[in-house]
């Protein structure tokens, strides 16, 4: 862990010459790579200095000495020569005059594709600092999806000038120090690359809280002097049993990192604790042979000092999405302390240092064969998906976010395939986590073989059935409660095509009407007369022009008459509702068909339409009290008659008064039952003495289904009168 004091005396080092620097960067080099890769990158750093020259960092070293230390990093990786080749020119295409072309041309296209992914958008202007973080983020992004060292060129990138962040300006030290907590760090911990990961936030808690950091930091130094007697007899305690039962083991202590102690102290969510309550938990590692040793090494332990119980976590069975892997238990010491011991093998103690980074570090195979590189594709497959259905770069990294941040729980598919997700997630984060397409049919779900609502939390173990049908749409609702982004997105995606598809259906039916006052057919009407009709309104393609008319924003007398031609440049058009067909209203139109909750009609009551921008057309009552705010808009008026079949039901509020006497509103309730109707809502109110009045919210089909339950009320003899509301 690199602190404020360190990383100043490395920057006063004779270490800051850039000679010194990729010296001993080829020495490293050497150890692993072949000798003409090793003069690649020497190479590389020739022209890299040479494109930098007079540039400088704020610290006043050469700028070059930012790269080649981005390179060592890599290189302590043991990343292929690509990458540290990428990684010295990494700013020569954002900082100089030098092109992607000329990369590709002198170290091979590859090479020039890895430095043009870490590369920022520098030819754009954007509106403000956060949108422009969101589309450099979102451009990573998409270079990641095709080579995966992008990022670790990127992780290795901020880790350095989170190293040198100490020499920056207080406002600027906080940005970036916050930055690198929500998205840097999160994402090193994504790709299972915990050396980076740790350091970063141990850097960026510095920055931040610099205050907060001596404290803990203080307490820290003084709290493991006083540890050292009582850690090592436990060291020794585990090493003699182990031993005594043939388990060929390394045991090591495992020290908390700084940042990590202090969100424990804040505890978010629950009761903040102190630092000795943190402090006394004692951490070891056990790095075994092979999975059969890790077992029997847990059953050692446990027959050594007692486990806590709810305290013990099998993530050799079920990875944490990272690919990381291990067991986990805490045991009740002696002296009564706790003792939290994890025990993996060599491979996945490699995996869990390194993650992606591991393949190769350590040669273990082609890329993908371990676990963290295969989570590491699918991460980055479903930002891939997350970001075609972001509506901007503002969105997808406020979605990115929320994915970083998982507290995993781990589900079964009936088919026994283990499926992880966040802790909350309902059952629709569940479909969609399955494929965007169950996602968007899901109808209902059963967990445990029995039927729950879609927004239940799921549980650790649970068995989970989608049931999905073809007709079924994403319901807006169901944002309410999801809590993953790739749900959340493509629930907005989904709901904003479907948005589209029925404002053009709606708009093409206003726009043939409103043709039809005017005697003409839109399938008639010359291409050139069109065209040019759309051009006069500004809307690009006629579906453009379906679009907003079905929305609400274009009113389709006026669309019409550009689009017959009857509209001269500057002129105003008259109107001309004469001789056109109502527009039929079918109920089912979704979202650019609304029905006023003002008056709640029904089909069979007397309606009247309105054009509301953005809302599409919204249906009133034609003697709905509201309606007088829009008598100023008559061009907005639209005639509209109800489907003689309509298939759905509607919601109207009535009032009942009635006798005040026990059992009325199960008898009330009961007669609304046993017409078909359905009870959405109900609320009492008192009123003079005897007299209590009921409001009730029922879902019914029609005007004549209402006649029909009214009647039925009206005979009870404990009712007294009934109203239908309206406004």
């Amino acid at each position: 862990m690199a602190s404020a004091e360190a990383l100043t005396k490395e920057q006063t080092s004779g270490g800051t010459d850039p000679g010194h620097r990729i010296s001993e960067l080829c020495s490293l080099l050497e150890s692993y790579l072949e000798p003409k890769q090793v003069k690649a990158v020497h190479d590389a750093y020739l022209f890299g200095a040479s494109a930098h020259e007079g540039q400088r960092r704020l610290s006043g070293e050469p700028y070059i000495t930012h790269p080649v230390a981005v390179a060592k990093v890599l290189a302590e990786m043991r990343l292929d020569y690509q990458s540290i080749v990428s990684a010295i020119l990494h700013d020569v295409i954002e900082d100089t005059p030098n092109s992607k072309e000329q990369i590709a041309q002198d170290f091979g296209p590859e090479v020039a594709e890895l430095v043009d992914g870490v590369s920022k958008l520098t030819q754009i202007h954007f509106e403000s600092k956060a949108e422009a973080q969101a589309a450099n983020f979102r451009k990573m992004v998409l270079a990641m999806a095709k080579d995966i060292r992008v990022i670790l060129i990127k992780l290795a990138d901020r880790l350095h000038n989170m190293r040198t962040i100490f020499v920056m300006p207080p406002h600027k030290r906080r940005r970036i120090a916050r930055e690198t907590l929500e998205i840097y760090a999160p994402i090193a911990n994504r790709l299972g690359i915990n050396h980076i990961r740790v350091e970063l936030e141990d850097l960026a808690f510095a920055a931040l809280y610099p205050m907060r950091f001596r404290v803990v930091k203080s307490q820290v130094r003084k709290a493991r002097k006083n540890q050292r007697e009582l850690v090592g007899k436990v060291r020794e305690a585990l090493e003699e049993r182990l031993r005594t039962a043939s388990i060929s083991t390394r045991v090591e202590g495992r020290e908390k990192h700084l940042f990590s102690i202090y969100n424990k102290m804040r505890n978010l969510g629950g009761e903040p604790k102190g630092f000795n309550a943190i402090f006394d938990v004692y951490g070891f590692r056990i790095v075994t042979a092979d999975v059969d040793a890790c077992y029997r090494a847990l059953g050692v332990m446990h027959g050594l000092y007692k486990p806590v119980p709810g305290h013990f976590k099998d993530y050799i069975a079920i990875p944490k999405s990272n690919g990381y892997q291990s067991l986990h238990t805490t045991l009740w010491g002696p002296q009564g302390v706790q003792i939290e011991v994890q025990i993996r093998t060599e491979e996945m103690h490699r995996v869990a240092e390194m993650g992606v980074a591991a393949h190769w570090m350590y040669k273990t195979g082609e890329a993908g064969q371990n676990t963290a590189q295969t989570r590491a594709r699918e991460w980055v497959k479903d930002l891939l998906e997350m970001q075609k259905n972001a509506g901007n770069p503002l969105e997808f990294i406020e979605n990115v976010k929320i994915d970083l941040f998982p507290d995993e729980v781990y589900v079964f598919t009936p088919r026994g395939e283990i499926m992880e997700l966040p802790r909350g997630a309902t059952l629709v984060d569940f479909a969609y986590a399955v494929h965007s397409d169950i996602g968007d049919t899901c109808l209902a779900a059963k967990v445990d073989k029995r039927l729950v609502p879609l927004r239940t939390q799921l549980q650790t173990g649970q068995t989970v059935d989608i049931i999905t049908a073809p007709g079924a749409r994403p319901n807006p609702a169901w944002l309410d409660f999801v809590v993953t982004a790739k749900a959340r997105s493509a629930i907005r995606h989904s709901l904003k095509n479907l948005r589209r598809e029925e404002a053009g259906t709606l708009g093409r039916r206003l726009l043939d009407q409103s043709l039809q006052g005017l005697g003409r057919q839109l399938d008639e009407l010359p291409e050139q007369t069109v065209e040019a009709g759309v051009q006069s309104l500004g809307m690009g393609t006629v579906e453009n022009l379906l679009e907003s008319i079905g929305l609400g924003r274009t009113m389709p007398w006026l669309a019409a008459r550009h689009l017959a031609g009857l509209v001269e440049d500057g002129g105003t058009p008259e109107r001309d509702d004469r001789g056109r067909d109502p527009l039929t209203i079918k109920g089912t139109e979704g979202a650019v068909v609304t029905f006023a909750r003002c008056c709640n009609p029904i089909p069979g009551d007397p309606i009247v339409g309105f054009a509301s921008a953005g809302r599409g057309v919204v249906v009133h009552l034609q003697d709905c009290k509201n309606l007088h705010e829009y008598r100023k808009h008559p061009e907005k008026w639209l005639d509209v008659q109800w489907e003689k079949h309509i298939d759905r039901e509607f919601s109207v509020p009535i009032r009942v008064d009635v006798v005040n006497q026990r059992g009325v509103l199960a008898e009330v309730a009961a007669t609304i039952s046993d017409t078909d109707g359905n009870i959405l809502n109900v609320s009492v109110d008192e009123r003079e003495g005897m007299i209590v009045t009921i409001n009730f919210l029922i879902s019914l089909r029609s005007r004549l289904h209402l006649a029909r339950i009214m009647r039925r009320l009206r005979v009870l003899s404990t009712v007294l009168r009934i109203n239908r509301v309206k406004g």
